[in-house]
């Protein structure tokens, strides 16, 4: 059951995608046409809602402001929470009134959340939309988990083209859809790269999201940049949307493992495992996300590494509690934020690099 204030946003981006929607069908059709295929424009739409999962990435070992894991409150909650809830971020940490977050969502749904007497839980949860079966989820730059949402749950979610603190223009819904295909379908043929996947030009994308070949692949779609941002309006329950929670495999044997293997126990949903990132830690790229990077790299591996083991999502995971529970440890780095956004930084590194974990 939506509250007034999330229908109003979920109207107000239905609205918008049906504004778009004339000059958006002219641009799938012409796309359409250069496919060679003889595709129907709702058929394209009606594959998504078909196909398509809403996934919820997160990292499970990230302390929030009461000292908890994510992990950990998830187990003892039951709910997926926004970032107006949590105070942390695997993005920017703008959510607060007045920040930036607060005024990119003021201007997405119409000020629906600014009105007078909206709480933070009433706030979306932002996800992906998952059209290729990537087994790291829709926005892997966000967690190295993540929650995969049960199909009634893509009615009450708004969808853009790209990462919403861009200011998105091209927005929809699963029922009006056809703007943020238009979007995906021309950067498709823009770039040659479509939700990740390189290589990919339109008429490939297309028959894959009809599903009339095999998916595009099952390998990690590190997806960082390239990906549909969806917003889940309402109440995200574990027990009620959550179709399966899908974990990095080097959470295996640790207690955040455990924890996410209980919930899935009790909650009656799919314990998952994908392939995972790892990289040795000389392989960290000094140009990706700068030259900051590979000796925090360096400096996490020798502080928090048992013998053997690469640079991977847990590893980053005990720097990023150590950076929050003893900041003097890490006081030659500068602000604890800096550190944080580089550890940020790190993963998305191995989400870039990584290859699978052995074994």
């Amino acid at each position: 059951m939506l509250t007034p204030a999330q229908a109003a946003a979920l109207r107000h981006v239905r609205d918008a995608a049906l504004r778009d929607r004339p000059a958006a069908l002219a641009v799938i059709e012409g796309y359409l046409a250069g496919s060679g295929a003889a595709y129907r424009a709702e058929e394209v739409v009606a594959a998504v809602a078909a196909h398509g999962r809403l996934t919820l990435n997160f990292h499970p070992d990230r302390l929030l402001r009461d000292g908890r894991t994510v992990a950990e409150a998830l187990d003892r909650e039951g709910v997926y929470r926004s970032q107006f809830e949590t105070g942390i971020s695997n993005g920017g940490l703008t959510a607060f009134p007045g920040g930036d977050r607060d005024r990119w969502e003021e201007a997405l749904f119409g000020g629906a959340y600014q009105r007078p007497g909206v709480p933070p839980t009433e706030r979306p949860k932002y996800g992906g939309l998952n059209l290729l079966d990537h087994p790291d989820g829709a926005c892997p730059r966000f967690g190295s988990c993540h929650l995969r949402l049960r199909p009634a749950a893509l009615a009450r979610a708004t969808f853009c083209f790209g990462d919403s603190h861009l200011g998105p223009k091209d927005l929809g819904t699963t029922t009006v859809f056809e703007p943020v295909l238009a979007a995906l379908l021309a950067a498709t043929a823009e770039t040659g790269i479509s939700l990740g996947v390189a290589g990919m030009n339109t008429g490939t994308l297309l028959r894959t999201l009809l599903r009339r070949r095999e998916r595009a692949s099952d390998a990690a779609g590190r997806a960082l940049d390239d990906y549909i941002e969806a917003q889940v309006h309402g109440e995200v329950s574990l027990a009620r949307d959550v179709e399966a929670v899908v974990v990095d495999p080097s959470f295996r044997g640790t207690v955040e493992g455990r924890i996410l293997a209980g919930l899935a126990r009790r909650h009656g949903f799919a314990l998952c495992w994908h392939t995972g990132f790892e990289l040795p830690v000389d392989g960290v790229d000094a140009e990706f996300r700068g030259p900051a990077i590979p000796p925090l790299a360096a400096r996490v591996h020798a502080e928090f590494a048992r013998p053997g083991e690469p640079v991977h999502a847990a590893l980053i995971g005990r720097a990023a509690a150590s950076v929050v529970r003893e900041p003097q440890r890490w006081a030659d780095r500068g602000p604890t934020e800096v550190t944080l956004q580089h550890l940020k930084q790190l993963w998305h590194v191995l989400v870039r690099f990584g290859v699978p974990a052995a074994g």
